[in-house]
């Protein structure tokens, strides 16, 4: 799966419209929305902080496995 349909996905299954999710990243909503189709590469910060937000790793945004679980821990 793409990432840009996994992203879509992510954010329809917490019940987020876009203009919720980008006041929460403080991003241009055009921005987001090209991420979404594909229109634009997702940079890996945006990646990190979504992955984050959404507590599932890098690896299940960028759509390389199914499984959302974190494969890293957070060091303290």
């Amino acid at each position: 799966m793409p990432y840009y349909r996994r992203l879509r996905d992510l954010r329809e299954d917490r019940d987020l419209t876009q203009v919720q999710l980008v006041a929460l990243l403080n991003m241009h909503k055009t921005t987001y929305t090209n991420y979404e189709q594909g229109k634009r590469d997702l940079p890996l910060s945006v990646a990190i902080k979504l992955a984050q937000f959404y507590d599932v790793s890098l690896d299940y945004i960028a759509g390389l496995t199914n499984n959302p679980s974190k494969t890293w821990k957070k060091e303290q």
